[in-house]
């Protein structure tokens, strides 16, 4: 795995890294994470091809050849109630301020 500066790390205990609700680690370091994710995202394949695609998947993100986005990285594995889609669709928005807030209302 390559190692992280002290600033990505940071950010990854900050934003991404597991944790119980009285802040102690749940994943040991980065690359428990990426473990993490890659079990949760392989739950997707049919039950005997789980243990190939959670390998692939946490070889090419230990590799940092592929990271998911953000919500992925904190909530996929975590048995929280979180989405995981990074995007939401709208619909289209008139760009003038009084269509932008009408459309928060």
């Amino acid at each position: 795995m390559i190692p992280l500066s002290a600033i990505s790390r940071q950010i990854w205990d900050m934003k991404y890294r597991l944790k119980q609700p009285d802040g102690t680690p749940v994943d040991a370091d980065v690359d428990a994470t990426f473990r993490r994710v890659a079990r949760a995202v392989a739950e997707a394949e049919a039950p005997a091809d789980r243990d190939a695609w959670a390998a692939r998947f946490h070889g090419i993100m230990k590799d940092f050849e592929f990271l998911p986005a953000g919500r992925i990285l904190a909530g996929a594995g975590t048995g929280r109630s979180v989405t995981l889609f990074n995007c939401f669709v709208m619909g289209t928005v008139e760009d003038s301020m009084s269509a932008i807030f009408a459309q928060i209302r």
